[in-house]
């Protein structure tokens, strides 16, 4: 069962109110197993809605129920014009900056169908998620992140997340207490830790280099466990890394990996990722070494294993482009010339050519496993 969600019945008005109870009777039965209650009116909170098209002739009403933000899932059937019905409002309501998916059921037993509708409430789900979570922002954005300081008013208004601002000199001062209570790796830890806590944060995206100078520590360790634990946990205050680490974690349930594309090989149609930190969760073999940059404190160098993987990385001032591709991690090294932790991920042919031309950044998310389809379905419908 999924969690609640309303349900809203449209017809046509020409229909005779018998005929229309007939034919929505068992697909409002299969609903209510689901955990749907048949509402009148859609209601204002993140309670996802779900529009039974009894019939055709509806396409005004669809129309009237769509928000400004919050898209809808119509569910259609065989019968009685409902799919165009479904077709022509939904391509109405995009046509005015409407967002929403179609699922089509072939019969009341439609069991492939219903497994759509499903996930379409678990996207649904993810999607409210967005809208509650809170991402701290230690620090400014690292100075080279020159197009990866997104308005927070974009954030809130694209993806949903606010972001709440910490100010790097509160953030010092509560690692240098923690330290001298006795907390390890210059009290950053446990200073994040308190941080999330007090500002009810889901994620954070650090400043991490002022740390390096500041306290003589890394914020490597730290991250990879937040990570670990569903805290989603960025470096260099990148924020639209953060905000689709976030995205991974609340619409697949796993922590993802942000890196460096470090190299590219045309001929052999790989990229090999590096960075510093990487959650335990995701290597095999993990040795502690120091940062690659400065040479001090601590970083993870995890030995990521071979297999499929999926790529992506969002970006642009509006925070409104994808890049989204699936590949095959073919290799882990531990070269002195990179970031701590690397993988060599071959891709299909194309792909690195098309990252060199039109690039969103300089960092890539990377996830165990083949997750491009439910990943760019969800973008289709809430953001793309």
């Amino acid at each position: 069962m999924t969690a609640p969600f309303d349900v809203i019945v449209v017809a046509s008005p020409v229909h005779p109110a018998g005929q229309v109870a007939a034919v929505v009777a068992p697909y409002l039965a299969a609903l209510a197993a689901r955990g749907g209650r048949v509402v009148e009116a859609r209601g204002e909170g993140p309670c996802p809605t779900v529009v039974l098209v009894a019939t055709g002739g509806s396409e005004r009403r669809l129309v009237d129920l769509w928000g400004e933000s919050v898209p809808l899932l119509l569910l259609a059937h065989p019968g009685h014009n409902s799919l165009p019905a479904a077709l022509e409002a939904l391509a109405a309501a995009r046509a005015r900056g409407g967002r929403g998916r179609i699922v089509y059921l072939a019969g009341p037993d439609d069991a492939a169908g219903w497994a759509g509708l499903d996930r379409a409430l678990a996207d649904a789900a993810a999607a409210a998620a967005l809208r509650r979570a809170r991402v701290g922002l230690v620090g400014a954005p690292s100075d080279w992140l020159v197009a990866s300081h997104p308005d927070a008013g974009v954030v809130r208004r694209v993806w949903g997340p606010m972001v709440v601002e910490v100010a790097m000199e509160r953030f010092l001062a509560a690692c240098r207490a923690a330290a001298l209570e006795g907390a390890a790796g210059g009290g950053i830890e446990a200073a994040l830790r308190s941080l999330i806590r007090e500002e009810h944060l889901d994620a954070v995206t650090v400043r991490c280099f002022d740390l390096i100078d500041a306290l003589d520590a890394t914020a490597c360790l730290a991250l990879a466990a937040l990570n670990d634990e569903g805290v989603v946990a960025g470096c260099e205050g990148d924020v639209p890394s953060a905000v689709a680490m976030l995205w991974v974690r609340a619409l697949l349930g796993t922590a993802s990996w942000m890196a460096n594309p470090a190299r590219v090989d045309i001929a052999a149609g790989t990229v090999t990722l590096a960075h510093c930190t990487v959650p335990r969760s995701l290597v095999g073999a993990v040795r502690a070494d120091t940062h690659f940059e400065s040479g001090r404190g601590s970083a993870l160098a995890g030995e990521m294993p071979a297999g499929p993987v999926t790529l992506l990385r969002i970006g642009r001032a509006g925070l409104d482009r994808l890049w989204l591709e699936e590949g095959e991690v073919v290799g882990s090294g531990s070269e002195p010339d990179l970031c701590r932790t690397q993988a060599t991920v071959r891709l299909e042919p194309g792909v690195p050519e098309g990252l060199l031309a039109a690039p969103l950044g300089n960092h890539l998310v990377l996830i165990p496993g083949c997750h491009a389809a439910r990943l760019r379905g969800w973008w289709e419908t809430f953001i793309g």
